[in-house]
């Protein structure tokens, strides 16, 4: 299922809607970038059009574009490794014909780079804008969000919501396009729950629309609902039951909060999706999970209804038919708010183990290993998980959801030390050879190379052996970058 807000993204500036001001003095902006050499700042509530309008001109322009996401990327170095070179490049050879030889450099969410763990980010922006021999769009919903010092080395325009009678036009196009017959009523009242988001409006046209020949005003039910629903049926409803506009309307009634929402139907989904479905439906929570991200950055709860999107439509629409009969879903999952500690050591592990931001470590590892390893299963894969991020009981319960005291949990993490025994003595370049592993009753203190009788009772008692240990070192160099593969 194509998102058509990236099918029907504007591809040049004259097609942006509802910003004719704005629009005009970006363009304005552009063409005479080579005179001021400024950065600029767009800014603006979420899904009026502030990145659509930057890669739009950039077409117009035939400028190549370099996109940094901030809530991904955000650190001093990062900032510098995938925007610094790019910005700072005075001319670029080897252009296409027609093609000019700039790059458009983009940072989304330029307002949210902030925190602990983003020391050196926002200097780092500044130093970019101030620096830079290409020109730079900072994209920000927040513009005070952003310091004094950037805001002024930057030229700023404002994007403001965009009208429901500018967003009738856009949809009836999309409607047009997609060779759906519509009710110009059922058009506005999309339009006019959307209170200016733009991209919210589509979605909800596509999630109301896709599959039909036509569209009612009856098929459009959204506003507020005086009823809720349970969170079994919603589970029911977009894991087994119903299309992906079915869904997403129960979804809308769940008496749970988008993240709430989120967790269970990840817990829950390999309860009834075979592996082909499974794997469609993670791509939509990986989305969702974005969007959490987004919300936790930047406190903004509009991005709510793309969680909902994701999680309802997006999941309901990953299964290949419909299910009946019920499903023993059990308890209620494993949850994991950003301010809980053990989380937040959890992904200071697996950042520092896999050499990426914290944000990135919650929002896109943190997922996939709870899926990998859920409920501890399969054991192998488990221990392996444990052992190359070092967890302990707790943060195994954390992203297995197994509890923390069950046996399985504490004997996952006794094999897990001692898997990590195994392998850093197998990398160790025979520095262990013919050590025991245990100390024995004999405390003689012999060399273990002049005791061959005790050194033969381990395995690794070859390795005593000149010949043999030669080779052992041998590969121990080869294989000295060990990694979770390693582990598996």
């Amino acid at each position: 299922m194509a998102d058509w807000t990236e099918s029907y993204r504007p591809s040049t500036l004259s097609e942006v809607r509802g910003n004719n001001k704005a629009r005009d003095a970006f363009e304005e902006w552009g063409k005479t970038w080579d005179d001021h050499g400024e950065a600029v700042i767009l800014y603006g509530s979420p899904g009026v059009g502030k990145t659509s309008a930057a890669h739009a001109l950039a077409a117009d322009m035939g400028w190549k574009t370099v996109e940094l996401n901030a809530s991904d990327q955000r650190t001093a170095d990062a900032i510098e490794r995938f925007a610094g070179r790019a910005a700072r490049n005075t001319t670029l050879g080897g252009s296409e014909e027609g093609v000019s030889g700039r790059q458009l450099v983009i940072v989304d969410e330029a307002d949210n780079i902030h925190g602990n763990y983003d020391r050196g980010g926002a200097q780092a922006v500044t130093s970019l804008v101030k620096g830079a021999n290409q020109p730079i769009v900072l994209i920000a919903n927040e513009f005070y969000e952003m310091s004094r010092g950037l805001r002024n080395a930057c030229q700023d325009i404002e994007f403001r919501d965009v009208s429901a009678r500018s967003i009738v036009p856009v949809l009836r196009d999309i409607c047009r396009k997609e060779e759906i017959e519509f009710d110009a009523d059922a058009l506005q009242r999309i339009a006019d729950a959307n209170s200016g988001d733009l991209r919210g409006a589509v979605k909800d046209l596509q999630a109301t629309a896709e599959g039909k020949e036509k569209l009612t005003v009856d098929d459009v039910v959204m506003g507020a609902r005086d009823t809720t629903v349970g969170i079994f049926t919603v589970l029911d409803a977009i894991l087994k039951e119903k299309s992906a506009q079915e869904a997403l309307y129960t979804a809308y009634d769940a008496d749970e909060t988008p993240d709430d929402l989120t967790a269970w139907v990840e817990d829950k989904v390999m309860k009834v999706y075979d592996p082909g479905e499974t794997v469609r439906a993670y791509e939509f929570l990986a989305n969702a999970d974005r969007w959490l991200g987004r919300v936790l950055a930047t406190q903004n709860y509009s991005y709510w209804r793309y969680v909902t999107d994701n999680v309802a439509a997006g999941v309901a629409a990953s299964h290949d038919e419909t299910r009946g009969g019920w499903t023993q879903y059990g308890g209620r999952p494993q949850m994991w708010p950003s301010s809980d500690a053990t989380i937040d050591e959890i992904c200071r592990k697996v950042a520092d183990a896999e050499g990426t931001s914290i944000e990135t470590a919650r929002r896109e590892i943190l997922p996939f290993l709870s899926a990998a390893i859920h409920h501890c299963k399969p054991r192998e894969l488990a221990v392996a998980v444990t052992a190359y991020f070092q967890f302990d009981e707790s943060a195994l319960s954390a992203v297995s959801g197994s509890g923390e005291s069950t046996n399985k949990v504490q004997g996952i993490v006794e094999d897990a030390e001692e898997l990590r025994e195994d392998a850093l003595e197998a990398h160790a370049g025979g520095a262990f050879a013919g050590a025991p592993r245990e100390t024995s009753g004999d405390d003689d203190g012999d060399d273990p190379e002049e005791s061959p009788d005790a050194g033969e009772s381990e395995p690794q008692a070859a390795a005593a052996d000149d010949d043999d240990g030669a080779d052992v070192d041998e590969e121990s160099t080869d294989d000295s970058q060990a990694g979770l593969s390693d582990f598996v």
